[in-house]
């Protein structure tokens, strides 16, 4: 057993004042802050950076200080170093638009910070004496433009030097914060489920109901991944199709009544998702916690490091079994399964639909915007930090949705921060333009931004090998697999770079377009969803075993739901029969069909769940295969 609470909540403050031969210093984890003020954690990036860090994400109108009380250990003239960066380097050399200051008890530190530099760096804030005792530590936003803040540092050592990233940094960090002088608490679980999107909350709910003792594990304080109000996609695909039709009525307890993307945030009811999984006795959720480390014991996995994203309080997970639901397929990199990414060659899996040769490109991440209209003209500042617009490569849009897509061409992993970036970046850089600039900007005039998302929606990072790998030809040609478990009904619809918008922006485009290649219902085998390589290891989600062709079809969240909830299944009879998710296809397949046939969703549940069409016409008429 565990001593956590369902809901474990931590608002402790990181700062730690240390003495020694460099004189006093005091370390300030910017996410642990007691008022965040207008200023967002943003912890999307910390396998990067090995920490989260706030912004202020305020679209143009800077945003409330956020605020915290520290410890000054004695008295001294105290140099303040600041963690941040310039955002726009990447593309501009101009001083960028993330400027903020740092106050001490409502006093300016003169320097201005985050408008320089070209990576994350140390940046000198400026000095003051402070008296031993309590002090208040403000975040001065100046811009509303996304400055970014990782860390505070002050020191009576003035000359004292600061590593700007890597290993080195890491180790400070950890130092400072005296983690490694602290012992993790420690949990155990029948499973581990690692992501709180809509497949790894089917996956948890499934198996808690099928009598396993579940961890959920979330990186965000809302559940829902993409269909989170932080993100606000709405929910794809079909439930309760054959010949499983047991399969995704669990959906409908959670499901959204109103369909549609970058919409207000009421539309995707967290709430809802909230409680569905509170309610779940066997589910243990550990919100805004990532995983940072895998411990392996062959070719299993024996733990999972987590820590939380605010005040980097440390959590080892144990279970005989693991979900990778993180879409990029962390846990199961770190472990060191088999994974793919990008496109295979055309002749590797005799598909058509890929390209001649292997390549590095998936479909990329969406930053969503809308606009409302005001009663009066309203005013935007000038924002101009690399793409340059005119009447002709503007959008004339008042809101973007899916298309708005970045990263294509670039690393969905490595270079995530630079993509979301960029989503932001194009978003300001054409809302200028059209209130500043167009020539027939009258519709523009007096309406403002009144939501752009900061965390990205993904679709395609690292896709995880299982025992089959699902391709085009399956679909196409509907192959029978006798593991058949979730059915998976959306279209082939692979992103590809938009081809105005390339023109336009050659190389930095930042509009998708797709070609929806309709497919007959398919169910996809059960081994497409647990590691060919590491023995205890299920996946759900856009990471499960599919070349990229495949994912075109699979990667929807209602989806994705369905293999959250299979998961759940095939574990309880892992658990119920000392078995691994492979061994349940070898010598425990009819068990588990006949549990996919019923369905994890509770009885009588007919809650309506907003699907796009109606199915049996689709199943009815399916529509021709098409180029």
């Amino acid at each position: 057993m565990n001593n956590f609470k369902r809901y474990v909540t931590c608002a402790a403050v990181i700062l730690l004042p240390l003495l020694g031969a460099k004189g006093a210093e005091v370390w300030v984890e910017a996410e642990s802050f007691q008022s965040k003020g207008g200023w967002v954690v943003d912890q999307q990036f910390m396998d990067l950076m090995g920490s989260s860090y706030l912004m202020a994400h305020g679209l143009g109108n800077p945003v409330k200080d956020a605020v915290t009380d520290v410890n000054i250990p004695e008295d001294g003239k105290y140099t303040v170093f600041v963690r941040t960066f310039n955002w726009t380097s990447p593309w501009s050399d101009k001083k960028g638009p993330g400027k903020f200051r740092v106050r001490i008890d409502s006093k300016s530190l003169p320097s201005t910070l985050g408008d320089t530099g070209n990576s994350w760096q140390w940046q000198r804030a400026g000095e003051m004496k402070l008296k031993a005792g309590s002090h208040r530590l403000a975040l001065q936003d100046l811009t509303g433009f996304n400055g970014r803040c990782d860390a505070i540092y002050l020191t009576t050592d003035p000359q004292t030097l600061l590593p700007d990233n890597g290993e080195e940094l890491s180790s400070m960090r950890r130092k400072m914060l005296g983690l490694d002088r602290k012992e993790p608490l420690k949990a155990s679980y029948d499973m581990v489920i690692i992501g709180g999107g809509i497949a790894g909350m089917c996956a948890a709910a499934s198996a808690a109901r099928n009598g396993m003792n579940v961890a959920l594990v979330n990186d965000r304080p809302v559940l829902g991944g993409n269909n989170s109000s932080e993100v606000r996609v709405h929910l794809g695909g079909h439930i309760e199709l054959g010949p499983n039709k047991g399969l995704g009525r669990i959906i409908r307890e959670f499901g959204h009544s109103r369909s549609g993307n970058a919409k207000p945030a009421d539309y995707y009811e967290d709430g809802k998702k909230e409680s569905f999984i509170a309610n779940e006795k066997g589910v243990t959720l550990y919100p805004s916690y990532r995983a940072v480390k895998v411990e392996t014991d062959g070719n299993s996995i024996s733990s999972v490091k987590i820590t939380h994203v605010e005040n980097a309080d440390e959590v080892i997970l144990s279970a005989p079994l693991f979900c990778d639901c993180t879409g990029d397929g962390t846990i199961g990199y770190l472990a060191g399964a088999d994974f793919s990414m990008g496109r295979e060659g055309r002749s590797q899996y005799n598909e058509s639909l890929a390209p001649e040769t292997p390549d590095s490109m998936t479909m990329g991440a969406s930053v969503q915007w809308y606009s409302r209209k005001d009663d009066k003209v309203t005013k935007f500042p000038e924002f101009n930090y690399g793409p340059q617009y005119n009447d002709t490569t503007c959008e004339r849009m008042t809101m973007g949705e899916w298309k708005w897509e970045t990263g294509m061409n670039r690393n969905q992993i490595t270079e995530s921060e630079r993509v979301r970036d960029y989503g932001l970046l194009v978003v300001f850089s054409n809302w200028s333009y059209l209130k500043n600039h167009a020539s027939d900007n009258g519709k523009f005039r007096n309406r403002s931004l009144d939501w752009v998302a900061y965390v990205s929606g993904k679709r395609e990072s690292r896709r995880l090998l299982g025992d089959y790998i699902l391709k085009q030809d399956d679909i196409e040609k509907n192959v029978f697999h006798e593991d058949a478990s979730f059915t998976t009904s959306w279209s082939i619809d692979l992103h590809f770079p938009d081809p105005k918008n390339s023109k336009n922006f050659p190389g930095n485009e930042y509009k998708a377009a797709t070609k929806h290649i309709y497919v007959h219902p398919y169910a996809v085998p059960y081994r497409c969803l647990y590691s060919r390589n590491i023995e205890n290891l299920f996946m759900a989600g856009r990471n499960i075993s599919v070349t990229h062709v495949a994912l075109g079809t699979v990667r929807v969240m209602r989806t994705t739901g369905m293999m959250g909830e299979v998961v759940g299944m095939a574990a309880s009879l892992c658990k119920k029969h000392d078995a691994s998710p492979r061994e349940v296809y070898q010598k425990h397949l009819p068990e588990l069909t006949a549990m996919m046939k019923e369905g994890a969703g509770k009885d009588g549940s007919t809650l309506p769940d907003n699907q796009h069409f109606n199915v049996q016409k689709l199943l009815d008429n399916p529509p021709a295969l098409k180029d």
